[in-house]
């Protein structure tokens, strides 16, 4: 499934436009590399979403086409985030 629907389907973001918008900005990377809009995902990859301040990152469990907005937690688990360092200390 490609990185904007899977985005989208997930509920963690609302629209796969802007999950498009973002993902093109360098917000998106899947496994430790930036990722495209049309980047493959499958179950087990890492995704870390920069929204503004926020870091978000998340274990893909499942890639179904049209989940219920009740499943959408379901298809991938909240990791720890992690926080980057200050250099200006």
């Amino acid at each position: 499934m490609r990185l904007d629907k899977y985005l989208k389907v997930s509920r963690l973001i609302k629209r796969r436009p802007l999950a498009k918008d973002i993902c093109e900005a360098g917000g998106v990377e899947v496994n430790g590399r930036l990722a495209k809009p049309s980047t493959p995902v499958k179950p087990g990859d890492i995704l870390t979403l920069r929204l503004g301040e926020r870091l978000i990152r998340v274990e893909i469990l499942a890639t179904p086409d049209n989940p219920k907005a009740s499943q959408a937690k379901e298809i991938y688990r909240l990791l720890p985030s992690i926080q980057p360092s200050q250099e200006d200390e």
